[in-house]
């Protein structure tokens, strides 16, 4: 859930990218973003400095954000403007979900032993799509305890064919005294 603070500047954003029909534009451009902080730890960083100025933090926007709808990078300044940069990634993630819900697109995450390759990950995200009646965004998660298999989430739903779980119900059977 986001923070209040987050929660009004993703709603803002999402009412914009509405009204301008650019929806499908910025949730990428939210996605980049995301990607871009999450591999740049030094970024968040100097967003934060407070012996960086303001004009220095929205001249790094205008430079590394040149592709960005101009919308998006004044979005990007307003923050700077009224030192919100600090809840920007929340903000992208209360945005994205918005933006799912205006898309009709659900988001699943398929946690596994190993990653999983381009064909297995649109194996799965089209059985979900059969399955649900939605686009399907599918976001591999790497969990070493799984042993093998996969164990995908969507919503409120678990769909588990992991050897873990398999393992788990064999103990169970077997400690209630029934077949394995």
């Amino acid at each position: 859930m986001a923070s209040e603070v987050a929660g009004r500047y993703a709603e803002a954003l999402f009412q914009l990218s509405k009204e301008q029909d650019q929806m499908e534009e910025r949730k990428e451009e939210a996605l980049v973003l995301r990607d871009v902080l999450k591999n740049n730890p030094e970024l968040p960083v100097f967003f934060r400095a407070v012996r960086v100025t303001d004009e220095e933090k929205k001249a790094l926007i205008d430079q590394v954000f040149e592709s960005f709808l101009p919308e998006t990078k004044n979005f990007l300044k307003l923050l700077v403007d009224k030192d919100r940069m600090y809840v920007l990634d929340e903000i992208l993630m209360e945005f994205i979900r918005l933006a799912n819900i205006e898309l009709g697109i659900e988001t699943a995450t398929v946690a596994s032993a190993r990653p999983l390759d381009e064909t297995q990950m649109k194996r799965i995200r089209e059985a979900l799509e059969k399955k649900t009646g939605h686009k399907i965004q599918l976001e591999n998660k790497i969990d070493k305890s799984l042993i093998a298999g996969i164990k995908v989430t969507t919503g409120n739903s678990v769909t588990d064919v992991t050897v873990a779980h398999r393992i788990e119900g064999m103990k169970e059977a077997l400690l209630k005294g029934g077949n394995a």
